[in-house]
């Protein structure tokens, strides 16, 4: 065994012993929905000029939702309750003092204007010299007579807490719009007009009508030339905590209207803790049964890759709470796609490698198994950046879980990356470097084909060929989608569609698990339920009638005793109009990058093919949700997201070998039989993939309850219709287009093999 294979287990064993101790001491940030959080109501009060109209409260929501970007809080919810309400949640703001800390930073009104400054000032009562000028403190109380305003607060484009070179004061940094930044120029070059010392020298910075800074304009800025550039510091020996304060609301800027806060309370987790506990011992079981599986298959090459697969866990969480993000419930399904991820690079691995082993069996395990690293790179990588391109794009261009299900996912590949490429090679490594091994290759798992590959080698299935059946067969899986989608509509969940909120206390004491079961048999399987510190429950639930709402209090009662309604009100949807537009927007660029990249490594034709797989794969899932009646919401999403990426992972493999075969074929060699022969090579691995990934999703659907199941459910189909469209859609599809649009046979770029005695991927 080499000296290197051993030096690259420490580094690794290092690696694993600095995560685990990130993990240990670094608590995670929770979303609402795992931990609970606090829940503000806001009531919007309008003026004649501004009135709490419908309108003007959702441009209110986009202040508040900047704000609380700003303030660091993520996954947070910021809806509007019927006409002139705002209902503000914040997850992990779990003390009284968070809370009240954190509703005097969103509700303040900040807003923010600059003024010439006029003369001090004998009084604040003083009488001010002109009509329009204004007596006020400056900073350190003293009487100043101010100028109207000549900037507003909406001509700051940004602000930002510095602490500027050679300086330890901490300073608020704004920049301005061109308009507010020529403004700028010309009342800092009239103030430098005039001598230093001069009140006329400064300007006065006002924010909700009080002086946060009112500075002399230096000495080095030229009489009417002012300050250029469209930016300037304020000034106010300020801490650092109240110097970032200041440049969120200033980021934020100033509310349409101005908010009362009418309610404020702490409330539960929307899943409750023994779903969550559920949904952990789902996961546990789901790996344990994954790992015991690809043993069985691979045997020690397969036990080193569940090593590594457990690894990948601990970095994944690692690389979770050093980065400081927010784990959801549509965070998790980021990581269920990056664990599929993991699975299939390794079979990927694996497969090559016991191609390569029958091929030249004289050559050994470690070069067998070094080529086949070598020989997966190429599909491992284009599957993750197509999935990556696709999570930094949700994030930038998505909010609310559609930004957080990007993290997670970036998140979860290069854990996932790392896992597959880097622990799970050198384990490989070790394990197939002994020589007892090596006299015994059976024990390796590479030794063989295996019995699926065998099989098929054997009877050499035509798929490809009979591409007619296989697409009229997805195509009257379409109609019969979009006739359930048509037919039965979709049950937008209370994310889309708003609802009512409703606030409970009863005679008994009960868990909110207990409660989430009695609002489930009323009918309501999909309603939010969490406790609230003033009153006992608090349920979100869709449009529903008087009657309906009876319903949920009768089975409350059977419960719970005595039951009052505390609140009953009417809420807005979280997933409003803005927040759809830019989760629609992420999904199209998402696609088109895809479409992109893989038009750039392949040929557009194979590009086109896999976005239409993609889109086929989803409608067939929203259908089956429609005819089901089940509910269409965040959880949803989250797995719509989930099931694009298994789906476009598979169609990458199958492309990649197609791709391989055509680049080494004969001139009369017909590209449908290379596309069929490479599908038929590379089904061992997608079975193989994807029973290892069902055992997670199987034990989440059995085991994580009603908050997962549908959730789980979601994802298993989509497994398998993605699986079944890449070998019977996008193939069928390529081989339509390549006679008129022909791939080249020349290869685009030249991909040497490793020498058989280093491991290393060139």
């Amino acid at each position: 065994m080499s000296r290197g294979v051993w030096v690259r287990f420490i580094l690794v064993l290092g690696l694993l012993v600095g995560c685990a101790a990130l993990a240990v001491n670094v608590k995670p940030n929770l979303g609402l929905d795992l931990k609970g959080g606090a829940q503000f109501v806001f009531q919007a009060e309008g003026t004649e000029q501004t009135p709490a109209t419908a309108e003007n409260v959702d441009k209110t929501l986009s202040v508040l939702n900047q704000r609380v970007n700003a303030l660091g809080v993520a996954e947070s919810n910021v809806i509007r309750q019927g006409e002139d309400r705002i209902l503000v949640e914040l997850p992990g703001v779990t003390s009284d003092k968070e809370a009240q800390d954190a509703e005097d930073k969103i509700g303040t009104t900040a807003k923010l204007t600059i003024h010439e400054v006029i003369a001090s000032a004998a009084s604040l009562d003083a009488k001010p010299t002109k009509k329009d000028d204004t007596v006020i403190a400056d900073e350190d109380g003293a009487p100043l007579e101010i100028g109207p305003t000549v900037i507003q607060g909406d001509a700051v484009t940004g602000a930002s807490a510095v602490q500027r070179q050679n300086s330890v004061e901490w300073v608020v940094a704004i920049d301005f719009d061109g308009k507010g930044g020529d403004t700028w120029a010309d009342i800092t070059g009239k103030a430098a007009c005039n001598p230093s010392g001069d009140p006329k020298r400064r300007i006065a910075i006002v924010l909700d009508g009080e002086v946060i800074s009112s500075p002399q304009v230096n000495e080095g800025v030229g009489c009417d030339v002012g300050i250029r550039g469209g930016s300037t510091d304020i000034t106010g020996s300020f801490a650092p905590t109240e110097a970032k304060d200041l440049a969120a609301l200033i980021e934020g800027g100033s509310l349409p209207l101005e908010l009362t806060a009418i309610s404020d309370r702490l409330v539960g987790p929307s899943l409750g803790a023994a779903a969550i506990d559920a949904s952990i011992e789902a996961g546990i079981i789901g790996l344990i049964l994954t790992g015991l599986f690809i043993i069985v298959v691979y045997r020690l090459v397969g036990f080193a890759a569940t090593l590594a697969l457990a690894s990948y866990a601990l970095l994944a969480y690692a690389m979770l709470v050093g980065l400081g993000s927010t784990l959801t419930l549509p965070g998790l399904a980021g990581f269920v796609l990056a664990i599929g991820m993991a699975i299939d690079a390794n079979v990927l691995v694996f497969e090559r490698a016991r191609e390569e082993y029958a091929a030249y069996p004289s050559a050994g395990l470690r070069r067998a198994l070094a080529v086949g690293f070598n020989k997966a790179w190429s599909a491992i990588i284009d599957s993750n950046v197509t999935t990556l391109l696709a999570a930094g794009l949700l994030f930038f261009l998505g909010s609310g879980p559609i930004k957080g299900f990007g993290v997670t996912l970036t998140i979860g590949v290069v854990a996932s990356m790392i896992s597959a490429l880097i622990i799970a090679r050198v384990l490989c490594d070790l394990a197939v470097a002994n020589k007892p091994v090596a006299e015994r290759p059976g024990l390796s798992g590479l030794g063989h084909l295996g019995k699926v590959r065998t099989w098929l080698d054997r009877k050499s299935p035509q798929i490809v060929q009979k591409r007619k059946v296989w697409l009229s067969i997805s195509a009257a899986a379409l109609v019969l989608a979009v006739t359930g989608i048509a037919t039965q509509g979709l049950q937008l969940g209370v994310e889309f569609t708003g609802g009512r909120q409703l606030d409970y206390s009863v005679s008994k004491d009960i868990s909110v698990d207990t409660a989430r079961e009695a609002v489930a048999a009323a009918g309501f399987p999909e309603a939010v339920v969490q406790t609230a510190d003033t009153a006992d429950f608090t349920v979100r639930v869709g449009q529903i009638s008087n009657d309906e709402e009876q319903q949920i209090e009768d089975e409350l009662s059977k419960v719970g005793g005595d039951v009052s309604k505390v609140d009953d009100q009417t809420i807005g949807s979280s997933l409003g109009k803005e927040l759809r537009n830019n989760a629609l927007i992420a999904f199209g660029v998402a696609f088109l990058a895809q479409l992109l990249y893989l038009a750039i490594r392949f040929k557009w034709t194979f590009g086109v093919s896999a976005v239409v797989a993609m889109a086929h794969d989803v409608i067939l899932v929203v259908g089956l949700f429609a005819w089901l009646q089940k509910p269409i919401d965040g959880i949803f999403l989250a797995a719509v997201m989930t099931i694009i990426g298994l789906s476009v992972n598979d169609t990458v493999v199958v492309f990649d070998r197609i791709r391989e075969r055509w680049w080494a074929s004969k001139p009369d060699d017909e590209f449908m039989d290379i596309a069929n022969t490479a599908n038929v090579e590379t089904i061992p691995r997608t079975v193989n993939t994807g029973l290892g990934s069902m055992f997670i999703l199987g034990a989440l659907a059995l085991l994580g309850g009603d908050s997962l199941q549908d959730f789980a459910i979601a994802l298993l189909v989509g497994l398998v219709v993605g699986t079944f469209s890449s070998v019977f859609v996008a193939t069928p599809l390529l081989t339509y287009m390549q006679p008129k649009w022909p791939m080249s046979r020349v290869k685009k770029e030249k991909v040497e093999r490793a020498p058989e005695d280093s491991g290393a991927v060139v």
